[in-house]
């Protein structure tokens, strides 16, 4: 199998997704190398073949967008959106993420070793987030089925309006969104972190985390409540 590198100091950005969305689905590249990304926006959005891209610095927005099968590594940080609505595969940012990281994802994995700012997660629909660091106020707003690992602190309004998915946090929660609850640990949650943490590579002990979850009061319109979830 052969590997291929794009400097886009030279090769523009439309030429590499060119590339990943046509010649790399005939299977005779399984790894490709992208030098100076510069903070490029869209960098391997839409990928729907089992190749590896690895990105060699700043990432802007949406990057590894929309991913089915393939795995996209960035060596360094990723701007607005990254990994959002992905289907399957990896993507694995080694630096922080900005806003909406992980949006509406199905499916796959996003591993951010650093730190992921507002939203992380909003209206998940069944993806796994796994973030090494914190996240920022409102993360997995909405979040509808998935999972999400945080090994640091949680901002204002964690799990607001949350449905069926299920969040482990090992930090400090500064606040709690509507219609959300800390619930006792199972073996069946440890052994869920256990897994999520092995595949992002990052170690701590399941024991150190809590559970936050749906206390399913928003799932119908309850005229008395008088707002008040």
């Amino acid at each position: 199998m052969e590997n291929l590198t794009f400097d886009l100091a030279q090769t523009s950005l439309r030429e590499l997704n060119q590339f990943l969305h046509n010649d790399a689905k005939k299977g005779e590249v399984d790894k490709v190398t992208v030098l100076n990304p510069d903070g490029a926006h869209n960098i391997a959005v839409g990928l729907d073949c089992p190749v590896t891209v690895e990105v060699h610095g700043h990432a802007g927005y949406y990057a590894g967008g929309m991913n089915k099968t393939a795995r996209v590594v960035i060596h360094g940080s990723a701007g607005t959106g990254v990994g959002e609505n992905m289907m399957s595969g990896v993507v694995h940012v080694k630096g922080f993420a900005s806003n909406g990281a992980g949006a509406s994802a199905h499916g796959g994995l996003l591993v951010i070793d650093g730190d992921a700012g507002l939203r992380c997660g909003i209206s998940l629909k069944g993806g796994d987030i796994v973030v090494g660091g914190s996240v920022g106020s409102f993360s997995a707003f909405m979040a509808q089925a998935g999972r999400m690992v945080i090994c640091g602190d949680a901002g204002d309004a964690l799990g607001d309006s949350l449905y069926e998915a299920v969040l482990y946090v090992r930090g400090n929660i500064k606040s709690m969104g509507a219609d959300t609850q800390i619930e006792p640990m199972s073996d069946a949650d440890y052994a869920a972190v256990a897994d999520l943490l092995r595949q992002a590579g990052i170690e701590h002990n399941p024991k150190e985390f809590k559970r936050v979850a749906s206390k399913r009061e928003l799932y119908y319109w309850n005229a008395d409540a008088n707002q008040e979830y």
